[in-house]
């Protein structure tokens, strides 16, 4: 009479048998289960079973698929349930002693089951399937449904402490969530001081008082960043915020998260357990809503419309509920029946000349707790009536509130210096604003945070000062300006229309210029033999700009006609090396062997080392032992002795190693020099005299190429000295690898990150020159 084979006991489901075997011997499938029989029976054995009369009102169901039957100890003789105090509902069974013939729960199981003869009663394990868990939902209230759908919520780090997102991508937030992508929801969160009980009141309020968001006793905040879980009761992301007046190291940023929570909730709970309501309370939340109209309500739309999202993230800013709980003290308006709380609270708003326009709408909700624990269910009614109301903040899906609270961090973010925070006001500008400053005049940039990642440059709305320092005047065209155009100009070496030998001829007779590209040239410095009168008072408009941090500045000394020459000059000396190396190792090879003695080998006969046999190639240089003439590579010929009998003396020479060791040996009379022999020995000595004098002064001139560099070099250029690797790839510079400046920036490159050539009006290079990878990318003129 077993009701599942033993693949049942596997947790897989079985067809279920009939359990009377009274017709068909326990090997049909069961149809029926009937309370009063206590059994599953197939269609044969329930009717016979059920046909005598006093039978025939036995209360039959019907069995579905995945069905268990209840437990048989659960129930009293007319079906009542026995444990209902302690259960709360029938238990379905999960097992059949196969003896006792009875279905059992697990809490029967072990109370009859336990000892005894009956502990070794064969047994045959139920399965419930879906089928059967959706029938056992199915009997249970609206409140157990709501508590069993809360059971396997966890919370998850979304921001850390630092502003930093927890969560990779859009899909690893949904995948946190547990919801699905296509779910509309809302986002709740709450704030208030440190210790007035956040996470308890979420807990209770949304999770039917399980510690889905972390509490603790301690002293040290439970809570350090922002906490996000999902409620799949009422479809809202619900977010747990650090506490106001906490002890954090990061003060300025701990607020700044705090707005950017706010900026993407549609509900917001300010949370109190002040017996009178403090004056930061009203001081916060005027502060946030000036702070959010002026910072992040721009932000969030240029966010819809470069997501493309058709959710508007900021129509109003969220609804604020005030949960006010007391021990001692009455509640808001508890003494003026006839105000209404949310009055008094404008009225409070008011006296503190704080204006919290940005909020949809404002709520108070207050429990007196004469005897713990807190009382939520006011509380929960009024934010279920909120989340109900969708006049104003429509639900979205995960995917929409992920982007928004991206697009604020990415935006909002970085370190914010103690100099800079103003500490009268809970959200100042300073937390959302540039903290850039003009190194002239010391005021600071108007710009939101991180506007030079869109290209957006600085701003200020004060005057700058004019700094010799930075020099930061900027010309303009006069004429242009009277005509109701402004033209920047710069002074440069040479005119756009100059080739550049015939700037540079133009440059050392006349000056330098000023060209406007609409007027041509309007200024030349030595136009004239005298009488050359300034610029300013002539041709141009000065203007005084501010100076930021991490520009080129203004520099307006951009001559270099220097720098033209020494490139021109390297550029002629470059082609004629390349083009002259053949013909010069042949020329110095015949006018070599023109003044050598006759007993030296000629340099066209030497092809390898006397000695070592080693091959010469193009580069290698042939050395001539003074002894025997023989021609050598320098390892072999490196010794030095006197060859008197040669003519080589009494300073020693370079001879081979064999001649070296045999020094002793005498030359024959018929071997020493004759009288033509030694006057050729005599120009040999002197083109050696000649080559060597000559080597020197071409070290000597390689020494100061540097300073020459040096004194060229435009302004804006960063000195050779201070670049040691190629600012763009990182690459170490070293004799192989030679540095390049780019003329647009002046950084330091290599010649692979800067091999690009284009003009650079702005900085007088008219004509195609080196600019590196990342200047050759910008649009525009350079």
């Amino acid at each position: 009479m077993s009701a599942h084979t033993q693949t049942a006991e596997k947790g897989q489901n079985t067809t279920l048998l009939c359990q009377e075997s009274y017709v068909c011997s326990g090997t049909d499938e069961a149809i029926f289960e009937c309370d009063e029989c206590r059994s599953l029976q197939c269609q044969r054995c329930e009717e016979e079973l059920h046909q005598p009369e006093r039978l025939r009102n036995h209360e039959r169901t019907r069995i579905r698929p995945g069905h268990v039957p209840y437990c048989d100890s659960c129930k009293g003789a007319n079906g009542n349930i026995m444990h209902a105090s302690m259960t709360g509902s029938r238990q379905i069974a999960a097992v059949r002693c196969q003896v006792c013939k009875i279905n059992l729960c697990v809490e029967c199981q072990k109370r009859t089951h336990a000892g005894g003869n009956r502990r070794k009663h064969p047994v045959t394990m139920y399965h419930a399937g879906k089928a059967q868990e959706q029938q056992e939902e199915e009997g249970m209230d609206e409140e157990t449904k709501r508590r069993k759908m809360t059971e396997k919520v966890v919370s998850f780090l979304l921001v850390d402490e630092t502003e930093e997102i927890q969560v990779r991508n859009e899909e690893d937030f949904i995948k946190k969530l547990d919801c699905s992508p296509d779910q509309h929801l809302k986002v709740v969160s709450i704030f208030g001081n440190t210790g007035d009980g956040k996470s308890h009141t979420l807990n209770h309020t949304f999770f039917y008082g399980r510690e889905v968001f972390k509490t603790s006793p301690a002293q040290e905040s439970c809570t350090v960043g922002v906490w996000a879980a999902y409620d799949p009761v009422r479809k809202v992301v619900v977010i747990d915020t650090e506490g106001l007046l906490g002890a954090t190291v990061n003060l300025s940023q701990r607020t700044r998260l705090l707005l950017k929570v706010l900026a993407i909730s549609d509900l917001v709970i300010y949370r109190t357990r002040a017996d009178r309501l403090h004056n930061d309370l009203f001081k916060f939340l005027g502060d946030a809503s000036e702070a959010y109209l002026k910072h992040f309500t721009k932000e969030l739309k240029a966010t819809t419309a470069r997501c493309g999202l058709d959710v508007p993230l900021s129509t109003l800013g969220p609804g604020v509920i005030i949960f006010h709980e007391t021990v001692y003290t009455k509640l808001l308006g508890s003494d003026h029946p006839s105000e209404v709380p949310e009055k008094l609270i404008q009225d409070r708003f008011r006296k503190l000349s704080c204006f919290p326009e940005a909020f949809s709408s404002i709520h108070y909700k207050g429990t007196r707790t004469y005897n713990p624990p807190t009382d939520f269910s006011g509380l929960r009614r009024a934010v279920e009536q909120q989340l109900e109301n969708n006049t104003t903040r429509s639900p979205r899906q995960p995917g929409v509130i992920y982007k928004a609270l991206k697009a604020l961090s990415d935006r909002f973010s970085g370190e914010i210096p103690d100099d800079q925070m103003a500490h009268s006001s809970f959200f100042p500008d300073e937390y959302f604003t540039c903290s850039s400053v003009c190194l002239s005049c010391g005021c600071g940039c108007k710009k939101s945070m991180n506007h030079a990642k869109e290209g957006v440059p600085h701003e200020s709305k004060s005057r700058c000062r004019y700094s010799h320092q930075y020099d930061n005047r900027v010309y303009t065209c006069k004429a242009c300006y009277e005509r109701g155009m402004e033209v920047s100009v710069v002074p440069k070496t040479s005119a756009s229309t100059d080739s550049p030998w015939l700037g540079l001829a133009k440059y050392a007779w006349s000056g330098y210029v000023i060209e406007c590209p609409n007027c041509g040239v309007v200024y030349r410095s030595r136009q004239y033999w005298f009488g050359n009168q300034d610029p300013v008072n002539t041709v141009v408009r000065t203007e005084i700009e501010h100076v930021w941090p991490g520009t080129d500045g203004f520099l307006k000394d951009n001559n270099n006609a220097a720098q033209r020459l020494l490139d021109g000059m390297n550029f002629m000396a470059q082609s004629v090396s390349e083009l002259s190396l053949g013909p010069t190792k042949a020329v110095t090879s015949w006018l070599t062997d023109q003044i050598a003695p006759a007993y030296w080998r000629p340099n066209s006969q030497i092809l390898s080392c006397n000695k070592c046999n080693m091959p010469f190639k193009d580069n290698d240089t042939k050395h001539h032992c003074r002894a025997c003439g023989e021609g050598f590579c320098d390892g072999c010929s490196s010794k030095t002795r006197p060859v008197p009998e040669r003519g080589w003396g009494p300073a020693p020479v370079r001879v081979c190693d064999n001649c070296y060791e045999n020094r002793g040996i005498q030359l024959d009379v018929a071997e020493l020099p004759s009288d033509e022999e030694g006057g050729t020995l005599i120009a040999r000595k002197v083109g050696e005299a000649v080559q060597n004098t000559l080597g020197a002064v071409v070290t000597a001139m390689d020494i100061p190429l540097g300073l020459v560099k040096d004194a060229a070099r435009p302004a804006y250029w960063v000195p050779d000295h201070e670049i040691l690797h190629c600012h763009n790839c990182r690459k170490e510079f070293s004799i192989k690898l030679s540095k390049h400046h780019c003329r647009a920036c002046g950084q330091g490159f290599c010649d692979e990150c800067s091999h690009d050539r284009r003009a650079v009006p702005s900085r007088g290079w008219d004509h195609p020159v080196r600019v590196c990878f990342n200047c050759n990318k910008k649009p525009g003129d350079l």
